[in-house]
C-alpha cells in the first residue's frame, strides 16, 4: 500500500503491474485516473497548480488507505497524486486497488477517491480566462464522502461484507 506525491507523470499499466505483483489471490483491479479538464464552472482552464504540505499529505492519505483496508477486504492500494503546474489533459491522480472480488475493489477505489477529493491536504489553483482562482471541494464531492459515514478519529472501522 503505497503513496507517492510527485511532479512526474505516471503510467497506469506500469503501476497496476507493480501493484499486482505475483499475488495469485488478485481477482480484480479497480483504478481511477483523474485528468485536468479544460473547463470548470463555466470558465476555460489553461492550467492548474497543485500544492501540498510535504509529509502531512502522505500521512493523511496513508491513514485513509488504512481505513479502507479495515473497511474492505483489499489486497493492495497504490495512490499517486501529482503536484506542480499541470495543463488540460494531463493526469493528476491515480488510485488503484486490488482485491479478490470486483465489488470490493470498486468500493475501495471510490472510497479513496471521495476522500482525496474532499479531505486530502491539497490546494488547487486554476488559471482561467477570468484570472487565477483557488478551487474548493464541490458540494457533490462532500455528499459522496458523507455516504461512507466515517467514524471519529480513533474509532473502530467495520469491514464491508
Amino acid at each position: 500500500m503505497t503513496v507517492s506525491i510527485q511532479t512526474a507523470d505516471f503510467d497506469l499499466s506500469t503501476e497496476v503491474t507493480a501493484l499486482r505483483g505475483a499475488d495469485p489471490g488478485v481477482g480484480a483491479v479497480a483504478s481511477f485516473v483523474g485528468c485536468v479538464r479544460d473547463r470548470n464552472d463555466g470558465f476555460g482552464v489553461s492550467a492548474m497548480e497543485l500544492e501540498h504540505y510535504p509529509g502531512m499529505t502522505e500521512k493523511s492519505i496513508e491513514a485513509m488507505i488504512e481505513a479502507a483496508r479495515q473497511r474492505f477486504d483489499i489486497r493492495g492500494v497504490r495512490v499517486i497524486h501529482r503536484v506542480g503546474r499541470l495543463k488540460p489533459q494531463e493526469q493528476i491522480v491515480l488510485v488503484a486497488v486490488i482485491a479478490a472480488h470486483r465489488g470490493t475493489a470498486f468500493q475501495a477505489c471510490e472510497f479513496l477517491m471521495d476522500y482525496l477529493k474532499t479531505q486530502a491536504p491539497f490546494w488547487k489553483k486554476e488559471t482561467t480566462s477570468d484570472g487565477a482562482r483557488w478551487v474548493d471541494a464541490r458540494v457533490g464531492d462532500e455528499q459522496a464522502m458523507a455516504r461512507w459515514k466515517l467514524p471519529p478519529a480513533g474509532a473502530a472501522v467495520e469491514r464491508a461484507a
